[in-house]
């Protein structure tokens, strides 16, 4: 291994044994993101997974972390649970004497059952594991559900249930692997959403067995172990199909994207056939149930942003919304009245986290809660909403804990409170601006967001614009980028910035290109479509080929004006040492040598520290790379790596309104640094970030200036020049600032910049550790360019490895897709071999 990565590798050590980890980590599965928000239930303050009473004129349902009952013909909502923990997806029993549901409370998701009578409540598992959709056998004598107790994947149990108590456990579905190479997916297949036949003998559910994408068709068998099973239909899905199976037999109703960018209710047969729809619209229907009689459907629909819950006529199509005006109560509660201030006294947005009394999250009831999908060992999972301006919100009586945050610029926000019985309790937060850590004007960004890919909610450009209000965050680019066959966000593409868009902010619509052969890349700027296919090297599709590769999408994209940057890059898994032996597909390094590269997300979705390295390479070969960041945030989940604007880049721009042509500028000509709390001042030989220090030849003692600011503390503040760190700062004693003035010897070309750091996590800041960088003030001495052999050989020995790859692969469209990749890669070597002497 070479130094710098053998440095990397020391680096990293504290954070994999002390950092964040992926809520509900005993779920065994790759992508976390994915699954757990598309599948695992989720805090809403709408309803979510309705369930039938027996007699068919009321519903069960999960709304704000608790189950609720509510009459069809009433507005009023009762309320059956309180916590501890938070309570989804009830199934109400054939004899309608008890609710089975699923809670999250700590680490777990453990089945339990609320005996409607007394109100009382007792768990059905103690696994330690994740036990979620639970569902009655007709004759209520069985619960099926899904488990990942067995090998930490998801397998369909039932439970037997006699005289209100559980019995005998049974698991269903064996281990099976599909051999074929999937996305985001385990080579292990799962079984899902398990649904009964009328008479209970048969349980149909979704499965992926010896399928390349997504979560599977759906699958039919007998209702004991070992049992064969038969696939009877196939689409791709995306974890939330749900079927369910009619009370005649005939008919299965579920949740499809099938030719389009939204969930709907599709129908098809249980022993296999066409499906068509039943519902048309631009937003999600999903977690679709018959009524006992099968003339009605209950579903939830996200058409006006927050969940809600619908009813609909199986034929005809009449439908209504079931609206909870009036919500009940367990227990004594009070109301808290809220207003969050800027430095200035006025009212403004912010991230807002509410804790009550009983330790749960509470939010208004039409905000969107979101949770964050990682958390500090120990520790709880943080919940927020986005507070536009003053809100008021229940919640038990007792004390209240209160964090508003509003971007990097504000120090976070804590209050506590007495919330009175049956009063209302007013509560007013100001927050405190921090001092300016590099002079001018700042205009930060996120460079990867995606307003809808998948989520619980309905997001539009509304919803993103306030949520980037109360990240105080003026400029996001919306990259439009498919989710698995379906493009959400594919209508709001216009070449322009959104209409929006303000003379304070900017919302542009850009693109994701979403190959992960050649490493994923943003396209900021396009100006007259968006590339199609939207991705390459896909197996078993007619994108099969690795072309266009990267260095012809970028050639692509720019004709159109747009810059091209690699996002969320490397983690520690991954770093591309040409030594190890394993596949190596990434073509940054091939790019960067065409000069196709306008800047890289060190901040982002990957590990911040592993990728600089990275990059710490590349410019010392001379090739100047600006800094970007991007939080891959997903604006419409509700468990989510966020909020927008976590990771973000801070570009110097003129005072006026803002203008994207002058933002991108600024950021392609590097005038920016990147952070995901502690804000940065530069300058070497008076040069700002981004500039060039031209030196004669021989040994020069170079000033530089340098500061911080932060609203976490960090341990490491550091001038970093070539690669190796020139001088270190001290920091104050809470770790949150620093100020100094010192010297640099310099003697050949090359660069400088300035970044803070952790080993660690630090709250307020929802990343792996604290991390910022500068991009580069350049050095030229005596007019000659920076090289490095080491680094020349190591990029060469990377684009060996792609070359061989490239050679063998058999998906090409014929030779002159082939001949194109490997031009570009005899291009870059050139290049490098140019730069080793």
């Amino acid at each position: 291994m070479s130094r710098a990565l053998a440095a990397a590798a020391v680096l990293l050590a504290a954070p994999c044994l002390a950092g964040r980890e992926p809520v509900l980590k005993q779920v065994g599965l790759p992508h976390s993101y994915y699954y757990r928000e598309m599948y695992l239930p989720q805090w809403t303050s709408g309803p979510s997974a309705p369930a039938w009473s027996p007699d068919g004129k009321s519903l069960v349902y999960s709304m704000a972390g608790s189950l609720w009952r509510q009459a069809l013909d009433s507005d009023a909502a009762e309320r059956l649970s309180a916590g501890p923990g938070y309570d989804y997806q009830p199934d109400w029993s054939p004899d309608g004497r008890f609710i089975a549901y699923a809670k999250h409370d700590g680490d777990a998701v453990e089945l339990w059952l609320l005996e409607l009578a007394s109100g009382r409540s007792v768990p059905l598992t103690k696994n330690g594991s994740v036990n979620v959709e639970p569902r009655w056998s007709p004759d209520g004598r069985r619960l099926a559900f899904v488990s990942t107790s067995h090998n930490r994947r998801f397998h369909i149990f039932t439970l037997d249930f006699a005289d209100g108590r559980p019995g005998a456990l049974a698991r269903l579905s064996g281990d099976t692997r599909t051999e074929a190479a999937r996305y985001y997916y385990s080579p292990f297949d799962h079984e899902i959403s398990p649904t009964w036949s009328p008479d209970g003998s048969e349980l149909l559910f979704v499965s992926n067995r010896g399928r390349r994408y997504g979560t599977g068709g759906f699958w039919r068998m007998k209702a004991e172990p070992g049992a064969e099973a038969r696939e009877v239909h196939y689409e791709e899905t995306s974890w939330k199909a749900r079927p369910d199976w009619s009370p005649d037999g005939g008919r299965l109703v579920y949740s499809s994207y099938l030719g389009r960018q939204w969930h709907q209710l599709w129908v098809t047969r249980p022993e296999g056939g066409d499906a068509f729809p039943l519902s048309y619209g631009e937003y999600d229907d999903t977690a679709p149930r018959w009524s006992p009689d099968g003339t009605r459907i209950a579903f939830v629909s996200n058409r006006g942003g927050n969940t809600s819950l619908w009813v609909r006529d199986a034929v005809g199509g009449a439908q209504r919304e079931l609206k909870a005006v009036r919500r009940g109560t367990l227990g004594a509660t009070g109301r808290l009245r809220l207003s969050v201030l800027d430095a200035d006294g006025r009212p403004t947005a912010a991230r807002v986290s509410v804790t009550g009394a009983d330790g749960r999250a509470y939010a208004p009831d039409s905000a969107w809660m979101h949770a964050d999908d990682s958390l500090e060992p120990g520790a709880a999972e943080a919940r927020y909403f986005h507070a536009a301006g003053p809100v008021e919100l229940d919640l038990p009586a007792g004390r209240v804990a209160l964090e508003a945050m509003k971007g990097f610029a504000y120090r976070p926000a804590r209050r506590e409170a007495a919330v009175k019985a049956g009063g209302t309790t007013e509560l007013s937060v100001r927050l405190e601006r921090l001092p300016q850590a590099a002079e001018g004007r700042w205009a930060a960004g996120d460079l990867h967001v995606h307003m809808n890919y998948g989520g619980a909610y309905r997001a539009d450009p509304r919803t993103l614009a306030a949520q980037a209000a109360a990240e105080d965050l003026p400029v996001v680019f919306n990259l439009i980028v498919n989710k698995e066959q379906r493009v959400p966000d594919v209508s709001y593409f216009s070449g322009r910035p959104d209409s929006v868009s303000t003379d304070d902010f900017l919302l542009l619509h850009g693109q994701e290109f979403h190959t992960s052969y050649w490493g994923h890349l943003g396209l900021l700027g396009l100006k007259d479509h968006l590339i199609v296919p939207d991705y390459a090297a896909y197996p078993n599709t007619a994108a099969a080929s690795l072309y266009p590769h990267n260095s012809a999408v970028a050639d692509l994209a720019r004709a159109q004006g747009a810059l091209v940057g690699y996002v969320h890059p490397f983690d520690s898994s991954d770093v591309p040492e040409p030594a190890l032996d394993r596949p190596l597909t990434n073509a940054l390094v091939v790019d960067a040598a065409l000069g196709k590269v306008d800047f890289l997300e060190v901040v982002s979705f990957s590990d911040h520290r592993v990728t600089a390295e990275v990059w710490y390479r590349l410019l010392n070969l001379g090739f100047r790379i600006p800094v970007g960041a991007g939080t891959d945030a997903m604006t419409n989940y509700a468990s989510l790596r966020g909020p927008v604007g976590l990771n973000r880049v801070f570009v110097s721009v003129p005072e006026g309104p803002l203008k994207a042509e002058t933002w991108l500028a600024g950021l392609k000509a590097g005038r920016s640094f990147a952070s995901n709390g502690p804000l940065l001042g530069f300058t070497l030989g008076g040069k700002p970030i981004g500039g060039e220090l031209r030196l004669p030849a021989g040994r020069h003692e170079v000033p530089f200036t340098a500061s911080l600011r932060s609203l976490a503390p960090v341990e490491h503040v550091e001038v970093v020049c070539d690669g190796k760190v020139a001088a270190e700062l001290k920091l104050d004693a809470g770790g949150e600032r620093a100020e100094a003035k010192g010297v640099i010897a310099l003697e050949r070309s090359g660069w400088c910049l300035l970044r803070a750091w952790s080993a660690g996590p630090a709250r307020p800041i929802l990343d792996a550790y604290p991390y910022a960088t500068t991009s580069p003030v350049y050095v030229s001495v005596d007019g000659k360019p920076p090289r490095s052999p080491e680094d020349a050989a190591y990029c060469l020995a990377w684009l060996a490895r792609l070359e061989a790859a490239v050679q063998a692969h058999p998906g090409f469209n014929g030779a002159a897709e082939k001949a194109a990749v490997l031009r570009s890669l005899a291009d870059a070597r050139a290049v490098y071999l140019e730069r080793a002497k």
